[in-house]
């Protein structure tokens, strides 16, 4: 199949520069690779010709392919040389300066029907275009690194850009073999404005003093199904790009407070704890290794009290079962004995909040997360208040942790560590459906390719039901007072009628 864009110029030999080159190439492009150091061009070439060797070497590329590929990498001496590019992609430095300056010059060297992209990750595709003859013929190309692995493509259309040149990048992305996503031109465009509630909600925990970053991480992981817990992520990351991320979508939606960023990771950044390129970050890297401290034992309870069940409880009738099954004692009259443990299963409030509501004697009172089938998971969570005696704290964990599953332990919190953050980015991704920034299915496309989530969150939201999900969030703003949990209307709306998230508006 003959290729879309024949001559395809590339701006940046940086890691995102040389993977858009190197997959341009493999799609059978002609392509011309410029950078303002010619040494880094000289550089990239050749590690692009390396990956190509081993991936011969592995057997994913036959030999012919291979130089067929090489013959058709060059280095650009300068701008001028990419006059006869069909398509340019620019991966330089995220300045607004310096990019609306590289495309004046571009738009003067190249032809007037060539397309002119960039790979921004938070500017805006307009702001670039201002002040282009053609803006037309320009639109938002944004890669993920590495871009060979990373097999989804952001296709942004500015305000003045025409469809056609949109629906020809989306064609050249499943040339180059991968998963074109139509994005509106906003702050983030889907998967860096999506994954804002991971992050976010995850350090609003730790601020409140509620768990810390390993067992915040474990939760994630072992109930929900995430490859990496918040913190090793901005580990991964590093904190001197995913900070500015999120100060930078903050601003840009005018201080939204969905959005709003830490003081946790501006203060480790400022201090140069970035992550683990450094060394230590969230965790202290030895030798690449993050240094964990092993989890405590379930402790030893020698008399176990019964255990009495909030009415209340969500998932009540499967509470009762793991109960039954973890062998306790439990009393099912309309309030507990003066000796019970009290079990409350709350979405969205904390355990103090309920105690008092139900009035429950405190001291008594512990909390477990029933947002997801026990059955599910790999993990409980359990959640004192600041009156829970330590007696009754350790034979909840203690009785919980009978079969075996490991029980983590937290301070109060309204919606725990699961329901705060699962809700936070099923409210955040029903928004950006509201906006119509993208189309649901391109939504759960770009997160789960982008993000590596186990669910798009919009599935995320259907599984453990809107309705559950919209009362997290009720009930969180209750809490907390704060405009941050207040429901999306598209996630509002489909829960009272129980429409399916992903049901797009004819």
């Amino acid at each position: 199949m003959q290729t879309i864009y024949k001559t395809v110029g590339v701006v940046g030999a940086g890691a995102m520069g040389r993977g858009i080159a190197q997959i341009a190439a493999q799609a059978g492009s002609t392509v011309r690779l410029y950078d303002a150091q010619a040494e880094a061009v000289a550089k990239a070439i050749e590690e692009i010709g390396a990956q190509w060797d081993r991936l011969q070497d592995k057997g994913r590329m036959d030999a012919d392919a291979v130089q067929a590929c090489k013959a058709r990498l060059h280095s650009a001496a300068d701008l001028q040389a990419l006059a006869g590019c069909e398509l340019v992609i620019e991966a330089v430095v995220e300045r607004l300066d310096v990019k609306k300056s590289l495309f004046a010059q571009l738009e003067g060297v190249v032809g007037a029907h060539a397309v002119l992209a960039t790979n921004t990750s938070s500017l805006s595709v307009t702001a670039i275009a201002a002040g282009l003859q053609r803006p037309q013929r320009f639109a938002g190309y944004h890669f993920f690194n590495p871009v060979p692995l990373m097999k989804v493509v952001e296709v942004i259309a500015g305000l003045k850009t025409e469809a056609a040149v949109c629906e020809s990048l989306a064609a050249y992305a499943r040339q180059m073999g991968h998963t074109p996503v139509q994005a509106a031109d906003t702050p983030g465009f889907i998967v860096n404005h999506a994954g804002r509630g991971y992050g976010t909600e995850a350090l609003r925990i730790v601020s409140e003093g509620v768990a810390d970053f390993a067992t915040i991480d474990r939760i994630l992981r072992d109930q929900v199904g995430f490859k990496l817990g918040p913190f090793e992520l901005m580990d991964l990351t590093a904190l001197d790009v995913s900070h500015p991320v999120m100060e930078s979508i903050y601003t840009q939606y005018y201080d939204e407070p969905r959005y709003r960023p830490s003081v946790i990771t501006a203060q480790r950044l400022a201090g140069g704890m970035v992550g683990r390129k450094v060394g230590e970050g969230f965790y202290k890297y030895v030798e690449g290794k993050a240094q964990v401290a092993a989890e405590a034992p379930a402790p030893q309870v020698a008399d176990m009290p019964p255990v009495w069940v909030s009415s209340r409880a969500a998932r009540r009738s499967e509470l009762y079962q793991l109960l039954k099954d973890l062998g306790a004692k439990i009393e099912t009259g309309q309030s507990p004995s003066p000796t019970a443990l009290t079990l409350v299963a709350p979405l969205g409030f904390d355990i103090t909040t309920v105690a008092v509501v139900e009035r429950l004697d405190p001291a008594r009172t512990v909390g477990i997360d029933m947002l997801i089938d026990d059955a599910a998971t790999r993990r409980r969570v359990i959640a004192t208040n600041p009156a829970t005696r330590a007696d009754m704290r350790d034979a909840a964990h203690a009785l919980l942790a009978r079969d075996g599953k490991p029980v983590s332990v937290i301070r109060d919190s309204g919606g725990f560590v699961t329901q705060r953050v699962v809700a936070t980015i099923v409210n955040i991704a029903s928004d950006i459906c509201q906006q119509r920034i993208c189309s649901p299915a391109d939504l759960e496309t770009a997160v789960t390719l982008g993000l590596g989530y186990p669910l798009g969150p919009l599935a995320m939201g259907n599984l453990w039901g809107p309705t559950n999900i919209l009362e997290v969030l009720f009930n969180m703003q209750t809490v907390y007072g704060d405009p941050r949990y207040r429901p999306s209307p598209w996630l509002r709306r489909r829960g009272a009628i129980g429409l399916s998230l992903l049901q797009e508006e004819s």
